[in-house]
């Protein structure tokens, strides 16, 4: 063990954090490119920390701890969407001046953004199969874990209301699909107010959060590439464009027009 004492340097492990950024190129710009997609890692990682918890609170009927939780993801998701606003001060010159040097890499081989889909319900088991190990076996013990939907009805049973049963016992590694009984029950929550009401509008926040980063995920690179193929051999902006306006949550946003 070593005698010296932890300091601000030791213990956030800032020699070995900022030695992580390599560029390929001379390019200015190819840093920010770095830095930018790094920080992403790490803000999915500390979202799939807190979505692990928030499912541990629904699984406990800890709604205040929910309703904390979700308070935190739906601000690091507003961060996300902040740092666009950073990747478009590179102009499509500065970004084609290095992305040669990217190769077959592209951020549809982020696996920990897989992994958030498939922990929110958006779940494609053929995504899974894209991956090398270990991380398709990572990404299948999700798909086999409920989701965040999932335990959101376990946490309405747990609580009293008669959810019915051929939403708690679904196919887990499908995405929820429209319910009209459970959003007739949704109603009813809604009606009655408390805290799962409270629950149910976060869940549609969160739902929001993630489809206004896809769309402005979506133009950025539209603005950068244009309809160019994406590194790696990806689709690029055809691809992302379907990816928009998927709910998460479809029993959440059917009832809107009947509140």
């Amino acid at each position: 063990m070593s005698d010296k004492p932890l300091s601000y340097s030791s213990y956030l492990r800032l020699d070995e954090l900022l030695a992580q950024q390599q560029p390929k190129s001379a390019e200015h710009d190819e840093v920010l490119f770095i830095v930018i997609h790094q920080v992403y890692e790490l803000w999915f990682k500390q979202v799939l920390h807190e979505l692990d918890g928030l499912n541990a609170a629904l699984a406990a009927t800890d709604a205040p701890r929910a309703l904390a939780t979700l308070k935190r993801v739906l601000t690091i998701f507003k961060t996300l969407v902040g740092q666009v606003d950073i990747l478009e001060t590179m102009t499509p010159l500065s970004f084609n001046s290095f992305r040669t040097r990217l190769e077959a890499s592209s951020g549809f081989q982020s696996a920990q953004f897989r992994e958030l889909e498939f922990v929110l319900g958006h779940r494609r088991a053929g995504i899974a199969e894209q991956h090398p190990e270990p991380v398709r076996s990572q990404l299948a013990a999700r798909l086999a874990e409920p989701s965040v939907y999932d335990h959101f009805l376990r946490y309405l049973k747990a609580s009293g209301w008669e959810i019915p049963a051929e939403a708690l016992v679904r196919d887990v590694s499908q995405p929820a699909a429209a319910n009209d009984a459970v959003q007739d029950l949704l109603v009813q929550v809604y009606q009655k107010g408390e805290l799962a009401a409270q629950l149910c509008e976060r869940l549609v926040d969160l739902d929001e959060g993630l489809q206004e980063w896809r769309y402005r995920h979506v133009k950025m690179v539209e603005r950068t590439i244009g309809n160019k193929p994406g590194t790696g051999g990806s689709a690029g902006v055809e691809y992302l464009r379907r990816t928009l306006f998927q709910s998460l949550f479809p029993d959440l946003w059917a009832i809107r027009a009947r509140l």
